[in-house]
């Protein structure tokens, strides 16, 4: 079996050294080691990657290293064509969604990381600010002509190859050759699986619908459910054994990644914020769904939940895996308190097995 995750979360106990806060994991998903994003807003491959990595786990035992620099290049000439076609009314920039990398996975394929790095040799970082607006200086060179040639998609390629490097058509992995394609077939994980959910009131609940957010430039769908009944499936989820891919805001000041802790105060100026656990703004869909229409909740960053905590005043947290290097006393996980969740999850990317049969009969059954 695979200690990482047991290894690494145990080292709260030396958090008590550090402050007041003492976590006891409750239920802990396997997954693979801790990456970090670097100077890139890719959060959203790194986090569904490894996502990805632990549906692998669970159903093989086999530990894979995906590459999310693979996807995240077939995303930019995605991303171009979709904002020339659109005429540059559209958002072209590094973040995308989980569902984009699910999307991108079943046409163009996926590879493991010793395939593709998206780094030279000599790069020990990625970084891809130079290279973002390289590529949008183009496409807006592109779009501003008359009548627009059929050679800026060669050319934009021609860019990524620069930056992060040529695109693997073949590879060998453990002895045998393979395509982009079939790699994704070896790694058997059937894109039809994962569905995205959210929770807010200006969509009908148990429909789908297209989430209002900037990332969202594929136009990709979510379930619509109740929050009481969004918490009730990623705590189903993490009680059978599944991991989720968590999108939502982490812009609040009560955010620290570098403290390993996420929560949701009712006074976030109390000079212990980090120290010890205090009380917290109870949550509810309404005022869920302000924080939301008034950009008090936006989407920031998307991240991995790998497993459930308690403190020692037996709050509820969600263990974090996060994509920016093993900061924090937790060495790159952190632990979001019950009520931050609730308030600041935008969306999640769940395997639809992992949804309690209640909420997947509304969702599915006779639709």
């Amino acid at each position: 079996m695979i200690k990482h995750i047991i290894t690494v979360l145990f080292i709260g106990i030396y958090s008590l050294a550090l402050s007041q806060y003492s976590f006891t994991p409750q239920k802990e998903i396997q997954c693979t080691p801790i990456k970090s994003q670097d100077r890139t807003g890719t959060c959203w491959s790194f986090a569904t990657s490894s996502f990805l990595e632990s549906e692998i786990i669970k159903k093989t035992g086999s530990q894979i290293d995906i590459s999310e620099m693979f996807i995240v290049r077939n995303i930019y000439l995605d991303k171009a064509r979709n904002y020339v076609l659109r005429q540059g009314k559209a958002n072209f920039s590094q973040g995308s969604l989980s569902h984009d990398l699910i999307r991108i996975m079943a046409k163009d394929g996926i590879v493991p990381e010793t395939a593709f790095t998206g780094k030279y040799p000599n790069e020990k970082k990625h970084n891809h600010s130079e290279l973002e607006a390289g590529l949008k200086g183009f496409l807006d060179g592109v779009i501003s002509q008359k009548k627009i040639s059929p050679k800026w998609p060669k050319a934009v390629n021609a860019v990524l190859e620069v930056y992060l490097g040529k695109a693997p058509e073949k590879f060998t992995y453990d002895g045998k050759s393979h395509t982009p394609l079939s790699f994704a077939k070896h790694i058997d994980l059937s894109p039809d699986n994962y569905i995205s959910l959210s929770s807010f009131t200006h969509h009908p609940f148990y429909s789908k619908f297209i989430l209002e957010i900037p990332d969202n430039y594929s136009n990709g769908s979510y379930y619509n459910v109740p929050l009481d009944e969004l918490l009730t499936t990623i705590n189903n989820a993490i009680d059978n054994g599944y991991s989720i891919a968590w999108d939502g805001d982490v812009s609040e000041k009560s955010f620290s990644a570098k403290e390993g802790i996420a929560i949701l105060p009712t006074d976030d100026s109390r000079k212990d914020l980090f120290a010890a656990p205090g009380s917290e703004i109870k949550v509810n869909q309404e005022n869920r769904q302000l924080a939301f229409e008034s950009f008090e909740t936006t989407d920031d960053h998307l991240m991995h939940i790998v497993g459930t905590a308690k403190d020692q005043k037996g709050n509820k947290y969600y263990i974090i895996k996060n994509s920016w290097g093993e900061i924090s006393p937790y060495k790159g996980y952190l632990y979001m308190s019950e009520a931050y969740l609730k308030m600041k999850t935008v969306g999640i990317m769940i395997n639809k097995d992992a949804i309690p049969k209640t909420t997947s009969n509304k969702l599915f059954v006779n639709r």
